[in-house]
């Protein structure tokens, strides 16, 4: 088990890395998923042998309240049907923690339950804001689970600059799941649970 990193280089690099998923050019993505709420690209991902996932849909919210439902915090696991528990570990600052979540069996059970270290990093971005984290390897695995690992992820949210009142919420996730799986299932399931994030918190944020 590692010990905890300084969390301020780390923030720095995470911040760098996803700013620079953000600018890599439509052309290089392949669609994967398209939906009413959101639209799925993937690449293969340069961290890992798996794929690197882009998400996007516009939601109707401030930018905000949209952050708060999507980072470590009371709100993710009221809404997200995906995650089962979560626990925040070691708070450093306000926006910067280290949390410990679950999350539920998928595709029949084809794929268990999963476990999950993150520091996760919340900054602004824009005239908005970017939420952002990586797996650690910290903490004792518990039974029962399988600990995955995500590669850098995160959600930028910025507001629509012609409709204040909507903003438009851009998700880049590369999830190692680990454990012995079909990376067909692994793929097919990465594409569904995405649509399926801007579909629940639409609904989430509606309450």
């Amino acid at each position: 088990m590692d010990p905890l990193p300084n969390p301020a280089p780390l923030a720095s690099k995470l911040r760098n890395t996803l700013v620079r998923y953000h600018s890599i050019g439509e052309g290089e993505w392949r669609l994967a998923k398209k939906t009413i709420d959101a639209t799925v690209w993937r690449k293969p991902s340069e961290e890992f042998s798996g794929y690197l996932y882009k998400a996007q849909g516009v939601v109707e919210d401030v930018t905000n309240r949209i952050v708060d439902h999507i980072r470590p915090g009371p709100y993710r696991l009221d809404w997200d049907s995906l995650m089962t528990s979560m626990d925040i570990m070691e708070t450093f600052e306000e926006n910067c923690c280290v949390m410990r979540y679950t999350t539920a069996g998928q595709l029949w059970n084809i794929i268990a339950p999963r476990e999950f270290v993150d520091f996760s990093y919340t900054t602004n971005y824009e005239d908005g804001l970017l939420t952002c984290g990586i797996s650690l390897d910290y903490g004792e695995v518990r039974p029962n689970f399988v600990r995955g690992f995500n590669h850098p992820c995160g959600w930028f949210c910025v507001p629509l600059k012609d409709s204040p009142g909507h903003s438009l919420l851009t998700g880049y996730i590369q999830t190692e799941l680990r454990g012995m799986l079909p990376q067909s299932a692994v793929d097919t399931a990465m594409s569904s649970t995405l649509a399926c994030f801007y579909s629940d918190l639409k609904k989430a944020l509606k309450t």
